[in-house]
């Protein structure tokens, strides 16, 4: 996402209006966001900050969910075998051992065995929303970056093109040169703004659909468990 926004930064400023006769035709980036003033700059400031902040909170949450989801197919079956052979300690242990939402999930499961499968089962659902909630934590910021980035960017585009006009209505010559900064940082700022809201509305979705995985293996192993219990001898 940043690379792009640099080469589309790198061809905005590479434009030259062959009709200027000024030598400040050719402009840098930089210079068209200043000449913008302080809202300009502002906009394009709370720009680079929500671009970072997007970045940060899908690299964050991409690592935190695929460590989640991360479970040995044979967990079930070593609790299975430890639980079966009457050595709970050992299976509490193993969960201890597995740092996956499922294992504390099973953990605090095997911590109520004794009392009625009903308070078990609570147990294990209490244990798995605060999983859950723990899975989703900064999606919603994403979630907001995704819809703010656009409309800051198209507030950049409004003002850019006030500027514009207001260049035009003030002078008596009229030349694309003296409208070209304005409708630059229009274009600047949209085009950010839409770079910074698509990616984090894609990041958002993959990440969605990555803790919907996840939410389905604990479901499994929950119900493998509470099977489990209620097997003969158990």
């Amino acid at each position: 996402m940043l690379n792009l926004s640099f080469v589309l930064f790198q061809v905005t400023a590479d434009v030259t209006d062959s009709t200027a006769a000024s030598p400040q035709a050719s402009q840098n980036v930089v210079d068209i966001i200043i000449s913008g003033g302080w809202m300009g700059i502002a906009n394009v400031a709370v720009l680079l900050v929500l671009s970072f902040l997007a970045l940060y909170i899908f690299i964050e949450r991409w690592l935190t969910i695929n460590k989640a989801s991360n479970i040995d197919e044979n967990f079930i079956n070593n609790i299975r075998a430890s639980v079966g052979s009457g050595n709970v300690e050992g299976a509490k242990a193993l969960c201890r051992a597995t740092d996956t939402p499922s294992a504390r999930m099973i953990e605090k499961g095997l911590m109520r065995i004794g009392k009625p499968l009903k308070d078990i089962d609570a147990a294990i659902e209490n244990v798995g929303n605060l999983e859950v909630f723990k899975l989703e934590k900064n999606l919603s910021s994403l979630a907001s970056i995704a819809g703010a980035a656009p409309m800051i960017g198209f507030l950049g585009t409004v003002t850019g093109m006030i500027l514009a006009f207001y260049n035009m209505a003030s002078q008596d010559n009229v030349s694309p040169a003296l409208l070209a900064g304005g409708i630059y940082q229009a274009l600047i700022t949209t085009a950010f703004g839409l770079v910074i809201g698509i990616f984090a509305f894609v990041g958002y979705n993959l990440l969605v659909a990555k803790v919907d995985k996840v939410i389905f293996q604990m479901e499994k192993t929950t119900i493998d468990f509470m099977d489990l219990l209620q097997e003969p001898g158990n």
